[in-house]
């Protein structure tokens, strides 16, 4: 029997998830095997599940499994005086925005410094209480932008925390008025949408029909046009081993995060809540994230 076990879709869109024996993945070069203690559980995950172990086409690197194979150039080491529970919150949250805010496909922003040279610019960030979000609010801070970023009004003041200017209230009737008046007399750099979902792509829309055309980098891409004066892109995770992107990769999770994360500048918000114990309960967290989950990053012990 397999040390290993993972959680398994066994068609396109099955549920629930089943927990079956998985090979035990040998690392190549410039891989690593690691052995999950926890397992942060992931917003788009409930949507797209299928397609053998979620996380990538590669089986051999999905997260929900007891040891999952991952590249060199994506492992950073935990300060002593943060634990599993915490640390789990990060690693896809970095990676995603650090391709979002860094590859050059994308919005191309410097990379982020200990002391950044202040750039002038503004980047407009929806969704800054989530896990994505909180992330991409820090990195663009260090990387010498100003942030204005949305949030449910209860949750204003840990996106403040993060670093961001001003912080509006997506659920606001207002909303739309509000960031045009926020950002008119700023130099928009772009905007990033860490939900990128309807309910946020259209007044997103709606902001850039009155500010004119902006670089919009989203995380899902848009099934139809929303603004003619939204230059999108779409993100995906794995770019940042690609050509371009592993230069960003390198630099993030091998300088920029070990040094953060050390000395408090990277905080893993939201905060971590862990909700079971098992690699069998993953579904019934991701039945619990379809729900919806506020400024909460839901966390399986294995």
């Amino acid at each position: 029997m397999s040390p290993n076990q993972a959680a398994w879709s066994l068609a396109s869109k099955a549920k629930p998830l089943v927990v079956q024996d998985a090979p035990m993945p040998k690392p190549g070069p410039m891989q690593v095997v690691i052995q999950s203690k926890v397992i942060a559980l992931n917003p788009v995950e409930w949507k797209v599940q299928y397609c053998m172990v979620l996380g990538v086409n590669d089986a051999r690197f999905g997260a929900y499994q007891r040891y999952p194979l991952v590249y060199e150039t994506l492992v950073s080491p935990v300060p002593e005086h943060m634990s599993l529970t915490q640390a789990v919150v990060l690693p896809l949250a970095i990676t995603t925005a650090a391709v979002s805010l860094y590859h050059p496909n994308h919005l191309a922003f410097p990379l982020p410094q200990k002391d950044p040279i202040r750039t002038g610019k503004t980047i407009l960030i929806w969704g800054g209480a989530s896990s994505v979000g909180a992330t991409a609010v820090q990195l663009a801070v260090a990387s010498g932008f100003k942030v204005v970023a949305t949030a449910s009004k209860r949750n204003h003041d840990l996106v403040y925390s993060l670093g961001a200017s001003l912080v509006l209230d997506y659920k606001s009737e207002t909303i739309v008025d509000d960031a045009v008046a926020a950002l008119e007399d700023y130099d928009l750099a772009g905007c990033y949408d860490a939900i990128s979902e309807p309910q946020t792509l259209e007044p997103l829309g709606a902001i850039l029909d009155q500010l004119g055309p902006h670089k919009v980098c989203l995380v899902v891409p848009p099934t139809k046009e929303v603004s003619h004066n939204m230059k999108w892109t779409f993100s995906m995770t794995f770019e940042i081993m690609d050509d371009k992107g592993k230069p960003v990769g390198d630099y993030i999770w091998h300088k920029y995060v070990p040094e953060a994360l050390a000395d408090g500048r990277l905080h893993p918000k939201p905060d971590p809540l862990v909700i079971s114990r098992g690699i069998e309960t993953i579904q019934d967290g991701l039945n619990r994230l379809k729900k919806g989950v506020s400024a909460q990053k839901l966390i399986v012990e294995v």
